[in-house]
């Protein structure tokens, strides 16, 4: 069980603190190419989710489990990746449990996901460790997949003849990164990642996992927001990235996202808002493009900047991170690391 965060400490701290399933795209808000420039959705999105918004949200546990235990995120690798972008990733993870990076840090981050339980009151891992890891630089599967071809490449990394992915449908996490050049359905126009469960008629096992792609040269404006705007948004200024590679920053928010929501929901019958499990309204969906406090619409909040002019909110355990807050259902808003970085 993680260690426990009182509940009054938590209302307390916060008071003073200002996608998912297989056919639902990630919901926090991007300058999607759909939104009409002259109406309210520059400003507030479709939702009007903002971030003390609470009157219509109804999260509620579905009885489902949680991962109580400790995570390990086996990490497949599909087409050509540099180093220095498996570094920047890898460090992310790893600092999910460096409780003793300095504040505000993603480790604080990661208490809020702790706060969630099971149906015995157990809360969710404090823990959460890199595994193994699979490289298929050679596109195995093409370099154009759907919802469905992203569960063949899993299954080939767990039933490889040369080590092949542990199998841990307990508490592993199987994170599918696709590199730049691979084109993922609906990537750009509607995700830019999502979560689900593998079918045992395509994979063996029921193992939860999340693909998250590489917007670099498809549609960073979008999916690597606000590092990046698009081209059709000409008044947008960028962002300076804290590791200074815009494809990659973009894909931390969003592994951040959906790591989040595995853990919470990792068979889609966990902690969900609406009354229909195949499009779950999750706890990093109700904080959409929320980076600090005041976030809401296309404001992202208040945030930090590095020496060098880098856009940040959260530290690692030596790099910097623009990672998107999550729903703190005890207080009924969203609440980024400074809530609970003890």
């Amino acid at each position: 069980m993680a260690p426990s965060i009182s509940r009054a400490s938590v209302l307390l701290t916060a008071a003073v603190l200002t996608l998912l399933f297989a056919v639902t795209p990630i919901t926090c808000w991007r300058p999607w190419p759909h939104l009409n420039p002259n109406s309210s959705d520059l400003l507030y999105d479709s939702s009007k989710k903002f971030e003390g918004s609470s009157e219509f949200v109804h999260l509620r546990y579905h009885m489902g489990p949680v991962l109580t235990g400790n995570i390990t995120v086996h990490t497949i690798w599909y087409g050509r990746w540099q180093k220095s972008q498996k570094k920047i990733i890898r460090e992310f993870i790893n600092s999910i449990s460096a409780v003793h990076a300095r504040r505000p840090s993603v480790a604080g981050w990661w208490r809020t996901v702790q706060l969630y339980t099971d149906q015995t009151g157990a809360n969710i891992s404090h823990t959460v460790q890199l595994g193994q890891e699979k490289n298929d630089r050679f596109y195995s599967h093409g370099k154009s997949l759907t919802r469905l071809s992203i569960q063949s490449v899993i299954r080939s990394a767990v039933t490889a003849k040369s080590k092949p992915l542990p199998i841990n449908p307990r508490n592993g996490l199987y994170l599918l990164l696709t590199s730049d050049d691979v084109y993922v359905q609906d990537f750009c126009g509607q995700v830019c990642g999502f979560h689900y469960f593998t079918f045992p008629s395509i994979v063996g096992y029921t193992l939860p996992y999340a693909w998250v792609g590489n917007s670099a040269k498809q549609c960073p404006g979008v999916c690597a927001y606000p590092f990046a705007v698009p081209e059709f948004r000409p008044g947008w200024k960028a962002l300076k990235s804290p590791n200074g590679d815009v494809g990659v920053e973009g894909m931390i928010s969003v592994i951040a996202h959906e790591i989040a929501e595995l853990a919470t929901n990792p068979l889609v019958n966990a902690w969900y808002a609406g009354q229909d499990p195949s499009a779950p309204v999750e706890i990093a969906d109700l904080c959409e493009g929320i980076y600090g406090t005041g976030g809401g619409g296309s404001y992202t909040g208040q945030m930090l900047t590095d020496h060098d002019g880098a856009t940040y909110n959260m530290k690692g355990i030596r790099r910097k991170f623009l990672v998107q807050w999550i729903w703190n259902h005890l207080v009924s808003y969203c609440t980024g690391p400074n809530a609970l970085d003890q």
